[in-house]
């Protein structure tokens, strides 16, 4: 009497015909397995042939099964960009594809007893279920890995392009393809200021970013995550900066240029975008919005050298009266130099804000009617303002403005 190990045997002897029928249905049913630039034929074939090998070999011995080359299998798919989804949907077909073949030659001889059939049937489904998860172990161990050397590598680069660090075998056109970027701009760089080392002050940024069409790269340092965005025409930049302003972080933003050579100047017109953003509060300040700030940010000595020279007799004065007076020259420069819209924003009367003015015009011997004497006023307000400058005596008390 033939027993089901014979038929095993014989489906055994024509293994190179079988992988290369198992190849074809796969590559007909599973649209990922299609595209010969990714997994050529030959390499499908022999996968197929090397698996149905391992599948025959231990129905026919039987023993403890081998799962390594499921797992080599795992890795090269994950290593070749396949979907884990589409990997054990082949696994299925080439496991169907086996106990069908066995079933058909099996059915041609009567003196194969049922009972084989259902306890193999058990058994080859059994292994299937043991090889799948070596399969899906193996992709998801080398997708993780895989996604580690990605951020590594990408991280890197975003390195280079901010620091202006790029080696000789990786040309601005390199990085820019590898990370996502158009070639050309227009970009901008961003600088978000993080409450603690190693937290994202702009969590999802990047995802948010590209929902919206905007290309970006990020890098994540201690007190600081820094990005660059192809930021394309005004009205996307529009878009991005109301992502930016979203997260509730505080945020320096570079002006747009044209080329990634001047990414490292334009972090560092981020950064002084940054450092001068008023108060202690969230915010998005853009290095073109206020050319003056920026420049106040960028020499911190400097700036409070001015502060104390122009508005020390100011600064001198009792901690109320202080703050008033800043308070409302704050404002006034602010309304364009208008009274009435300083009254009205401080909800006091305009000779109120009048006397308030002539009284710094007093103390610190300046006519606001004079230009220069503006041009320094409010320079040395804004140092006064700005953190990068040291103290801030506009918020050291609670504003009256009675």
């Amino acid at each position: 009497m033939m027993d089901l190990s014979d038929v095993i045997a014989a489906i055994h002897e024509r293994l190179p015909e079988l992988g290369e029928r198992i190849a074809e249905r796969i590559r007909a049913d599973v649209p990922a397995y299609a595209d010969e630039s990714l997994i050529p034929f030959d390499s499908l074939r022999q996968s197929c042939t090397a698996n149905a090998d391992l599948v025959l070999s231990h129905l026919r011995r039987s023993g403890a099964p081998d799962p390594g080359p499921a797992r080599e299998t795992g890795r090269i798919r994950a290593e070749q960009g396949m979907p884990l989804a589409d990997i054990l949907h082949a696994y299925r077909i080439g496991f169907e594809f086996v106990w069908s073949e066995i079933l058909t030659q099996a059915r041609t001889r009567t003196t194969v007893p049922d009972a084989q059939l259902v306890d193999r049937s058990a058994e080859i489904w059994h292994l299937f279920g043991l090889y799948a998860e070596a399969v899906a172990a193996a992709h998801r161990e080398t997708t993780a890995e895989l996604a580690v050397q990605r951020g590594a590598r990408r991280s890197a680069l975003v390195e280079a392009l901010f620091s202006g660090v790029i080696a000789d075998r990786i040309t601005l056109w390199d990085a820019a393809r590898e990370l996502g970027l158009p070639e050309r701009g227009p970009y901008a760089v961003v600088a978000a200021a993080a409450d603690s080392p190693g937290e994202e002050p702009l969590p999802g940024v990047e995802a948010s970013l590209r929902h919206a069409h905007l290309p970006s790269a990020w890098r994540l340092l201690a007190d600081q995550q820094i990005g660059l965005i192809a930021v394309g025409a005004p009205e996307a930049e529009a878009t991005g900066l109301r992502i930016l302003r979203r997260a509730g972080a505080r945020v320096g933003v570079s002006p747009r240029f044209s080329s990634l050579r001047d990414t490292p100047q334009a972090l560092r017109f981020a950064r002084l975008a940054l450092a001068g953003l008023p108060g202690g509060g969230s915010g998005v300040a853009r290095f073109d919005d206020n050319p003056l700030a920026m420049l106040v940010a960028a020499a911190p000595a400097e700036a409070t050298h001015l502060m104390n020279v122009v508005l020390k007799p100011v600064l001198d004065l009792p901690g109320l009266e202080r703050t008033r007076l800043l308070d409302t020259l704050k404002h006034w420069f602010d309304a364009g130099g208008s009274a009435a819209t300083t009254a009205q924003r401080l909800y006091v009367h305009p000779n109120t804000v009048r006397y308030r003015l002539r009284r710094v015009e007093e103390l610190t011997g300046r006519s606001l009617s004079d230009p220069h004497t503006v041009a320094d006023l409010g320079a040395a307000l804004l140092a006064a303002r700005s953190p990068a400058a040291g103290r801030n005596p506009a918020t050291d008390e609670t504003t009256s403005t009675a």
